[in-house]
């Protein structure tokens, strides 16, 4: 497939241990306050964001080192 075939992909992070996030979202996301950082993440991030609320009162950390974190918008088609 020749390169300008090739479609962008979204940008992605896996997670430190011990991310959650607020951390993601100050680290990956400065130019948005904590709460608007936070917020967009768990939007961008359902499958992570759900499989934590169903977990919710565990104790445990929500999210893994193993989790892919878009840490942008689903991409426009055009």
């Amino acid at each position: 497939m020749p390169v300008a075939q090739l479609s962008r992909v979204r940008k992605s992070i896996l997670p430190l241990i011990g991310d959650d996030w607020s951390s993601i979202a100050n680290r990956e996301l400065p130019d948005l306050s904590e709460k608007d950082g936070v917020s967009s993440l768990q939007s961008w991030n359902l499958h992570v964001y759900m499989r934590a609320a169903a977990r919710m009162g565990t104790g445990s950390n929500d999210i893994l080192p193993s989790d892919v974190i878009f840490i942008e918008p689903p991409l426009a088609h055009g």
